[in-house]
């Protein structure tokens, strides 16, 4: 099946995509050290993508995709989020970074069987409320364009008279659901929450809906705090079983096992890594495997225990957010994540390689879509496409 993707970044959203059976017939990126990634990889085929077309270095706004109506599966993407994020400026529709025009125009062009979008929890915030639907409108009805000079507020409205009217059957529409996903619950060692859009051709008839957790975190603690196989299997000496008291009273209260597989955490990711700071030369042998030093913690930002899922790895609207982006060992002291480690929290490949130095390779991973996310979202639609 053939895909689009925009918006690409370090290319996490494209190769879960790619392995759940689609193939990019066009790459659109903007930032040259994202292109620079994708490129170098390619080329050493690693991560999947070796057949990827070569990606197009440059601004969506002038690129033309009518070449393609009508000829492809799956459109996906990434809009630029930091109009809605909570670390941003909250600036939205009245920010020129806002990219979800451009998402439209390409889906409108090209007319796929279906769609999938990523973008930060943010966006569902109160404040962005009337927004939010101004997106899943224009996305069930990409052809009704705003009109020259047109507020997106008076788009809206035209939009809603829209909807509520009985459209002609011959219009390009689509059914559109989004959620917001934890992607720890999907097999990531990362509590990453961000909402995820997906829409179906209307013409098709797909009645879908979002997969099933597949991990959960009272399974973890089952291993953890009743049957102790997560600490055994780990090898972890019982004084060194620590866990946060809430997390601990929750696990004593389960009765039966969950038949979800549990949360993975930091130590399952990186537990057989060696210690950039403490075992500099056997981490130098690891690809993107480098101590970064500066590392500290303050209120609200104490870095992630190894015995838990991690916190969201951050990219900031200023480069990598201090305290933020680490491990907390044992002892309470904390150091940045290496590359290489923020991306098995990204379940990237261990054969993967980011360009630039760690602050810009940090800031491609803390943007990026878990692989093993996207995986999971596109081989549901990619099943529901074969059968439609």
């Amino acid at each position: 099946m053939r895909a689009i993707e925009l918006f690409a970044g370090a290319g996490g959203l494209g190769m879960g995509i790619s392995k759940a059976g689609f193939k990019p017939v066009q790459i659109v990126e903007w930032d040259r050290w994202c292109c620079d990634t994708i490129r170098e990889n390619r080329r050493a085929k690693t991560g999947g993508i070796g057949r990827w077309p070569e990606p197009i270095e440059g601004d969506i706004r002038k690129v033309d995709f009518r070449k393609h109506e009508g000829k492809i599966d799956l459109v996906s993407g990434g809009p630029p989020c930091q109009p809605f994020s909570l670390g941003g400026k909250h600036r939205a529709h009245a920010d020129t970074r806002d990219m979800w025009p451009e998402a439209v125009r390409v889906v409108r062009e090209t007319r796929p069987r279906a769609f999938v979008f990523e973008n930060v929890k943010g966006l569902t915030r109160a404040s962005f409320a009337t927004y939010l639907a101004h997106i899943v409108h224009q996305l069930t009805y990409p052809e009704l364009t705003p009109l020259p000079g047109e507020a997106w507020n008076d788009h809206m409205v035209r939009l809603e008279r829209h909807h509520t009217a009985r459209g002609s059957q011959d219009e390009l529409r689509y059914n559109v659901v989004y959620r917001v996903l934890n992607a720890a619950n999907h097999g990531v060692p990362q509590r990453r929450e961000r909402v995820v859009f997906v829409g179906f051709r209307a013409d098709l008839g797909i009645e879908w809906s979002f997969p099933e957790h597949t991990h959960s975190l009272d399974a973890l603690l089952w291993d953890q705090v009743r049957s102790g196989e997560y600490w055994d299997r780990h090898e972890v000496a019982a004084r060194d079983r620590l866990l946060d008291p809430r997390l601990l009273a929750r696990g004593r209260m389960l009765i039966e096992k969950p038949t979800t597989a549990p949360w993975l955490t930091v130590r399952d990711a990186i537990g057989d890594l060696p210690d950039p700071q403490l075992a500099p030369e056997l981490a130098a042998k690891c690809l993107n495997h480098r101590f970064q030093g500066g590392a500290r913690s303050y209120v609200g930002h104490t870095g992630s225990p190894m015995d838990e899922p991690a916190k969201t790895l951050k990219a900031g609207v200023h480069g990598v957010p201090g305290g933020e982006n680490m491990l907390r060992r044992a002892d309470g002291s904390v150091r940045y994540f290496s590359v290489r480690e923020s991306a098995r929290l990204q379940t990237f490949p261990d054969t993967f390689r980011f360009h630039g130095s760690w602050t810009e390779s940090m800031r491609q991973l803390g943007n990026a879509v878990p692989v093993q996310l996207a995986h999971a979202i596109g081989a549901n639609v990619a099943r529901n496409l074969v059968a439609a």
